[in-house]
């Protein structure tokens, strides 16, 4: 602590964007003062990329603060948060930037403000490196908010990789407190449903090869279940540049989601971007817990907002989610603990993740 300021180191653990995005959300939900300094330390280009200033520059708006240090490869930051308000916000990547990343960061904000807002979001929506659009609206929406909360999020346009160009509207109203979850019963797969996608100028039959291939793979695992994995063109006055890849979620009996993706590239032959995500989703499926890899470390900010004690099955617990934990109890009363699931199945590999969450309460309603 420097004053009241809280120092963050953003080059130790994953030593990405995240620590920026976790420690930020909860500077501006605190009213905590925040120095990040060594800001992706870890990465190839530390520094701020776009994507990361403009997540920091909606988050100033979004209360009203103060941002000094925000621009492109910088290496560190002040922020001092105000009060947070509803209404209308815009974020531009202007590059293929993850717009779910700018998500991550202005949802738990705005769940704790005067009135409803609406974040423009302008970017990548099939980024590598960051959730996919389609994993955001078909795993992560229906989970989260069982902390008793909605929001509505309307893809307009997707845009990929190098130029992005995609828009995504996120509409969500204010709560009074975040209820505490319980994800452990993992139940037994009902549903295994995708899409398979191709935009620009590819042609559906790589959706189709990339969502065959997947089938062939999942086929080996399981072989008593329908298998309904979409193959789409997208219009191409809803998508910006070309671009393609899959989904694929398993639905459980407990209403648990997991799923495995992947993202086309040039030179990667389709087959292998369909077993890739098919891959994912057994490996995820293996583990035994209620949650998949993607969305453990999405869940711990919630955890540590939310008024009781949460749970979460999981497998292997990620980097991402220590460092999530690690920065969550650095700026909250949260406190976490991360035990060995006790199985009868000694091939599974699963953890139980509990939060005492702080509770906090929105002072506005």
């Amino acid at each position: 602590m420097d004053g009241d300021r809280v120092d963050i180191d953003g080059g130790i653990m994953e030593g990405g964007g995240q620590i920026l995005r976790v420690s930020t959300a909860l500077s501006c939900l605190r009213g905590l003062p925040l120095r990040v300094r060594r800001i992706r330390a870890g990465r190839s280009q530390p520094g701020l990329r776009p994507q990361h200033l403009m997540g920091l520059e909606m988050i100033r708006d979004l209360c009203e603060g103060k941002l000094e240090g925000g621009e492109i490869g910088s290496t560190e930051i002040t922020f001092t948060p105000g009060k947070i308000k509803g209404g209308t916000h815009l974020a531009d990547t202007k590059t293929a930037g993850s717009v779910c990343l700018l998500m991550q960061v202005a949802m738990p904000c705005v769940l704790f403000a005067a009135s409803p807002s609406e974040l423009h979001l302008k970017g990548g929506t099939n980024a590598e490196m960051a959730p996919q659009i389609d994993y955001t609206v078909m795993v992560f929406k229906p989970i989260v908010e069982k902390f008793n909360f909605t929001f509505n999020c309307d893809i307009r346009k997707r845009g990929y990789y190098p130029q992005g160009g995609g828009e995504v509207i996120v509409q969500m109203s204010p709560v009074k407190e975040l209820s505490p979850i319980n994800l452990t019963e993992r139940g037994t797969v009902t549903k295994i449903y995708g899409r398979a996608f191709v935009a620009g100028a590819l042609p559906i039959k790589l959706a189709k090869e990339m969502a065959a291939a997947a089938v062939r793979c999942i086929r080996k695992e399981i072989r008593d279940l329908y298998i309904n994995i979409q193959s789409v063109r997208e219009p191409d006055d809803q998508a910006v540049g070309t671009g393609s890849g899959i989904i694929i979620v398993a639905e459980t009996s407990t209403g648990c989601l997991l799923a495995g993706s992947s993202l086309g590239k040039r030179g990667k032959n389709s087959d292998k971007v369909g077993i890739e995500a098919a891959e994912i989703l057994l490996k995820n499926l293996k583990h035994g817990g209620a949650v998949d890899d993607s969305l453990q470390d999405q869940l711990i900010i919630f955890m540590a907002l939310a008024k009781g004690v949460s749970r979460v099955k999981s497998g292997p617990v990620t980097l991402h989610t220590q460092t999530a934990i690690h920065f969550a109890e650095q700026l909250t009363e949260a406190k976490f603990t991360v035990t060995k699931s006790e199985e009868e199945d000694p091939s599974k590999d699963a953890y139980i993740i509990e939060c005492q969450g702080m509770g906090m309460t929105n002072s506005n309603l």
